[in-house]
């Protein structure tokens, strides 16, 4: 991350496949700090695809460890996820709460966990791992394993009905892009190795969030279908940890991000 660039320095891009050893291999040469996004995302997505989501998710990230070792690199920052709680018992959850993941995502991205910070006791590497509870923003992908908020507004924005897994009384921790940046980039500056909750702290219902998609616009029909395997009914982070260890504090709320989402969703859709 440069925020300016010297004559001497410049930035490269390298397109590739976590996967593709050789190619993690050239990227992480004269790294100082990997941050580690690459991954098959989602619940459904890992039930429908459970060897694919193991082949990115686990041997991808042994892939980075390795490279990283070799290339000796000194701080790794992973993007891990609330999807390895499973079945919340208390709340809200901090990082200690039980972890139980009841998906083939949630445990791959546990096992993440697990073995990056196994290569921080054996190797000169801090790790830090980040576990997002449910990120939105500009640029989130709008497809059948997409986000929630994406998933509504662009079906509202065409007219079309909003289907709601449930009775719409389950709660969702949201948290937008631009604080998951803040996260990161602190993260990586601070001298230290664990596991951190990265979230708003602050919940809200379905429901609710329908009332602030469609806020000011033509109402669409909702309609109420059964529970999906795999989603949690209740969800809260506590991230006081991250606060006090690395100075992590969100700066945009619910309205505000909502509101420049559907800004943005209306350009690409063209309203």
């Amino acid at each position: 991350y440069r925020e300016n660039l010297t004559k001497s320095e410049h930035l490269i891009l390298l397109e590739g496949d976590v996967r593709d050893v050789e190619m993690v291999e050239k990227a992480v040469q004269g790294v100082d700090v990997i941050f580690h996004f690459a991954a098959s995302v989602g619940n459904k997505r890992s039930i429908d695809h459970p060897l694919v989501d193991a082949q990115i998710n686990v041997i991808g990230t042994l892939n980075i460890l390795e490279a990283a070792r070799k290339a000796g690199v000194k701080k790794l920052v992973v993007s891990s996820s609330a999807g390895i709680f499973g079945e919340l018992k208390i709340l809200p959850i901090r990082e200690d709460h039980p972890v139980e993941p009841d998906t083939p995502y949630g445990c791959s991205k546990l096992y993440e966990e697990k073995i990056a910070l196994s290569y921080s006791k054996l190797y000169p590497m801090d790790v830090v791992c980040l576990r997002y509870f449910n990120v939105y923003g500009p640029n989130q992908r709008y497809d059948a394993y997409g986000n929630v908020i994406p998933i509504f507004v662009f079906r509202m924005l065409k007219g079309e009905p909003l289907f709601v897994y449930g009775d719409g009384e389950q709660t969702r921790d949201f948290i937008h892009v631009d604080d998951v940046v803040q996260a990161n980039i602190k993260a990586a500056e601070a001298n230290l190795s664990g596991v951190f909750n990265i979230a708003s702290g602050e919940r809200i219902t379905i429901n609710n969030l329908i009332e602030l998609v469609i806020s000011g616009r033509n109402p669409v029909e909702v309609i109420y279908t059964s529970e999906r395997l795999g989603d949690v009914k209740q969800s809260i982070a506590d991230i006081s940890l991250a606060s006090q260890r690395f100075g992590f504090k969100p700066q945009i709320n619910m309205h505000k991000g909502i509101s420049e989402y559907v800004d943005w969703a209306s350009k690409i859709v063209g309203l």
